[in-house]
């Protein structure tokens, strides 16, 4: 079996991370809080990646897991950054259209992108109430909600960051 490079090379350049310091040691797996529930391990994901499976790849669910919390990193020794990583198989899934792996999860991240975008910020009842909508669990959080609004974690008026046309020459910048 010939493997095609390709594809790790893509990801290498994307995520600026030399993957192929990975020995697979399985260190990032073991130090991830949320490896219980992805398909594959972070360093599952990485091999699969250096023997070329860009479509098994890129239609997992675990590039959308990955919370980016850095604790496979400080795990790492040496030093491979699995976030910048997932990130950039996010980026590449998203560029070529495939099937998402965790359909939630991209419901999440691109409100969580609208909010900010437009208020610099997250007002949290609307962006808790529109992602409820894309994704159709309308009450599978309503008592957490309802307590965290007594506790006055929610709040009701949404505010702005000031200075918004900074955040939108940054958002520009990452869109090049």
């Amino acid at each position: 079996m010939k493997v095609d490079h390709s594809f790790f090379e893509e990801v290498s350049a994307r995520s600026g991370q030399d993957l192929s310091r990975c020995f697979h040691c399985m260190c990032c797996s073991g130090g991830c809080p949320v490896a219980h529930g992805m398909d594959y391990l972070p360093n599952q994901i990485l091999r699969m990646i250096q023997l070329g499976m860009r479509q098994e790849v890129l239609e997992s669910r675990a590039i959308w897991l990955c919370i980016g919390c850095y604790a496979c990193v400080t795990e790492c020794p040496n030093r491979v950054h699995i976030p910048y990583m997932m990130d950039a198989l996010r980026e590449i899934a998203l560029h070529e259209q495939v099937r998402i792996g965790e359909p939630d999860i991209w419901a999440f991240h691109r409100e969580f992108l609208k909010q900010v975008g437009k208020r610099g910020r997250i007002y949290e009842l609307e962006f808790m109430a529109r992602y409820k909508l894309a994704t159709g669990n309308l009450f599978q959080d309503a008592v957490m909600g309802m307590k965290m609004f007594r506790l006055g974690r929610l709040e009701l008026l949404p505010s702005s960051v000031k200075h918004k046309e900074i955040m939108k020459k940054i958002r520009e910048a990452c869109d090049e």
